[in-house]
């Protein structure tokens, strides 16, 4: 099975992480980009929804092992190159000339997090699943462009609580903060939530593209400029 696949439902396509715990690593990458390239080609479609086959997790963020693995390695190249990487996903959905909605099924967790954040719209079910920043509790700040995309997607004072203590939110309190949409009963319910929600996205795609350009356009400058600061020495913790 591929780590991602897509199909379309009328207007709308729907994107599959299928990698179980769906941690980004540079194949992970690859493949999400590779289908956005895919998807933006086919002019039928007018937005996109995100789930998971796993009905556990929608995606518990970087691929601990292989970063890990590198690091051990001293392959420095990769793991620059990799990080850049998760900046291009971040700026594909941000600049996506459609809606990107994410219909979270599970678990969502450090860059998965950010990567929901990174959509415009996001739904959850609330019979299961955590949506988390763990970073302060294992001790790995966020780059800029990470904290510029958080901002646009969680209201300032529930981002503090959840940024400084790391606790896990429940579908319903984001909600309740409007993180999110609606928190969905179950997973079909999810499903089709999103997907009606989706389908009410037809107008042509030069508009969205210009605003979420113009809307975007600080954070995108954000990731360019001051991204690299920790990057290029891999100084994550300054």
């Amino acid at each position: 099975m591929a780590i991602i696949e897509w199909k379309k439902d009328g207007t709308v396509a729907v994107m599959t992480m299928n990698n179980g715990e769906n941690r980004h690593n540079p194949d992970f990458n690859r493949a999400i980009l590779n289908a956005f390239d895919e998807i933006e080609n086919d002019e039928s479609i007018s937005s996109v929804v995100i789930t998971s086959s796993d009905q556990k997790n929608w995606s518990q963020g970087i691929d601990v092992e292989w970063i890990m693995g590198a690091m051990n390695n001293k392959d420095t190249p990769a793991i620059k190159d990799f990080m850049y990487g998760l900046d291009r996903i971040f700026k594909r959905i941000l600049c996506f000339p459609m809606p990107v909605i994410a219909a979270i099924n599970g678990h969502v967790f450090g860059d998965g997090t950010i990567m929901a954040c990174a959509c415009d719209f996001r739904f959850m079910k609330a019979d299961r699943g955590y949506f988390c920043f763990p970073e302060v509790d294992i001790n790995i700040p966020f780059l800029p462009g990470m904290l510029a995309i958080i901002k646009k997607a969680i209201p300032y004072y529930k981002l503090e609580e959840l940024v400084y203590s790391g606790k896990r939110a429940t579908a319903k309190e984001l909600e309740a903060s409007h993180v999110i949409v609606k928190a969905s009963e179950n997973e079909e319910a999810l499903l089709e939530d999103a997907m009606a929600f989706a389908r009410t996205f037809t107008k042509k795609r030069a508009v969205f593209e210009q605003l979420k350009k113009r809307l975007h356009k600080h954070i995108v400058e954000i990731m360019k400029k001051e991204d690299p600061e920790f990057i290029e020495p891999l100084n994550i913790m300054a």
